[in-house]
């Protein structure tokens, strides 16, 4: 059994760090009410966006990179990796979950190039072998929409000069404050088998309303691509803001019942040692009583 002294101490450390994890606690639960109001507020306009030019996309038929990937099966393809993470950790599992979506999925370290939103991410994805272009790590301090434009440009550009073929974006959907979502959705381009997918959806859903375009069809896409790209983007950050203060608040809240529960263990302890101690000590005082009479 471990000694008076020894419980003592370590239950005064613990007692410290329960006094850090609930500070933390209520820091993440003040953020998180603003960042879910952000979140919730963004995720209908976030939802309609990608919906609705997936669609067009699906009735269109423009040429470029920004809307097909023609290459062969033989190709290698390139993909191009938004990944939004924090920069801290302590948030449970929140930051890993995400990493995951990109090492345990189809995505290689010759043909794959990760745009980093968030520090963690980007240190892990380094470690197991990664290309990391850039570092948009400030960004999660307070995401503004003109930070998706800075990055959404970055994206647009490599895919209009063939650095990347396809489009990805990982995250974290915010659902509520218990449950958080790691997402993975392809952003450009459709493929032809979307297409068809699309296509088989639209049969079921009942006829579709005419896609007219004016101008020409690839010159009006080519305005509305990049709004959809930052639309996204921003949209994401937002969601991936709320999901990680929500996480952090889960995280301290179980670290501080963990901690509770720890010194009320080493309470009971402690009580023990004494009385073991004590009892040691009067036995010792009687047996001398004993010995001298």
């Amino acid at each position: 059994m471990a000694s008076m002294r020894d419980i003592k101490r370590r239950k005064a450390s613990i007692q410290s760090t329960s006094q850090i994890t609930k500070a933390m606690k209520l820091v993440s639960t003040v953020k998180l009410q603003k960042a879910k109001g952000r979140a919730e507020e963004s995720k209908p306009y976030f939802n309609k966006m990608y919906e609705t030019v997936s669609g067009m996309l699906a009735h269109s038929s423009p040429s470029g990179s920004f809307f097909r990937n023609d290459k062969g099966s033989q190709e290698p393809v390139k993909k191009g990796v938004i990944v939004i993470t924090s920069n801290r950790g302590l948030a449970g599992g929140y930051n890993s979950n995400v990493v995951k979506l990109i090492t345990q999925g189809e995505f290689d370290t010759d043909n794959s190039i990760i745009y980093p939103i968030g520090r963690k991410g980007m240190e892990s994805l380094q470690r197991q072998g990664f290309t990391c272009k850039g570092d948009y790590s400030e960004v999660m301090n307070h995401p503004m929409f003109g930070d998706a434009v800075s990055i959404g440009k970055t994206i647009m550009t490599d895919l209009e000069s063939g650095e990347i073929d396809e489009v990805y974006l990982a995250y974290t959907v915010f659902k509520n404050t218990v449950t958080q979502v790691p997402t993975l959705i392809k952003v450009l381009p459709f493929s032809s088998d979307e297409y068809e997918m699309q296509e088989e959806k639209e049969k079921t859903q009942g006829p579709v309303a005419i896609m007219n375009y004016e101008p020409e069809e690839e010159e009006t896409l080519g305005y509305i691509i990049p709004l959809y790209m930052n639309s996204l983007i921003f949209g994401a950050l937002t969601e991936a803001v709320a999901s990680e203060n929500g996480a952090r608040m889960q995280a301290m809240d179980s670290a501080t019942s963990n901690a509770e529960e720890m010194i009320d263990t080493l309470g009971l302890q402690y009580n023990r040692a004494r009385q073991a101690a004590i009892t040691q000590e009067l036995t010792e005082i009687v047996a001398g009583a004993s010995a001298i009479s």
